[in-house]
Formats: structure tokens, C-alpha cells, sequence
């Protein structure tokens, strides 16, 4: 399937006015509820749903999967795509963070 057939079967992020990524207490990456970042918040939302709030290897590897056609292009322009290129860094570093919901 392509990012946009799986994207329509991801939970709605209307209640979001964004998503924070922590280590710790630390964010270390966010995803605004803003026209071009909408796909990725609803991903790592639904990320965040089915693996109760934590990004490990598991879960990145889910999200790429969810991420389809777009994890190609991320792999061969790295910085092109920095919510993907985040569960590259997960899987390789094999890192652990909380993924954190913020309502709007």
C-alpha cells in the first residue's frame, strides 16, 4: 500500500496541536499540527497508540513500514525527511524515547 491508502487507516489527530518526542524530561524533536507535517503527526500519534507512548526499535520499525514509499526517498536523501530520518536514528542507535501527544 502507498502512505496515503495507510494514512486513512490511522487514527484522526483533530483533538492535536502537535507531538513531542522525549528523552527523559528533554524534547528532542517536535511535530507541529501545521499543513506539510500532518501525515507524520498522525503516524507517530498512531505510533504512539499502539505501542503506549514509546518510540524503540519496534515502533520506528512500524512507523517505517507505515511511512511506505517515503522511507526510499529518506533513505537516499538523508535530512530531506527528519520525522523519518528520527526512526533511522532509533533503529541504528537502538534508542528509546516517549512519544508525547499534545491536545490542542
Amino acid at each position: 500500500m502507498d502512505f496515503k491508502t495507510i494514512l486513512d487507516t490511522l487514527p484522526t489527530i483533530d483533538h492535536l496541536s502537535g507531538l513531542n518526542v522525549l528523552n527523559g524530561e528533554q524534547v528532542i524533536h517536535h511535530i507541529p499540527a501545521v499543513a506539510g507535517k500532518l501525515g507524520s503527526l498522525r503516524v507517530y500519534f498512531a505510533l504512539a497508540q499502539q505501542f503506549n507512548g514509546k518510540l524503540d526499535r519496534t515502533s520506528a520499525e512500524k512507523g517505517l513500514e507505515i511511512f511506505a514509499e517515503h522511507t526510499a526517498d529518506a533513505k537516499a536523501n538523508p535530512g530531506k525527511h527528519p520525522n523519518i530520518d528520527l526512526l533511522f536514528q532509533v533503529i541504528n542507535q537502538n534508542l528509546v524515547y516517549v512519544l508525547q501527544p499534545i491536545k490542542a
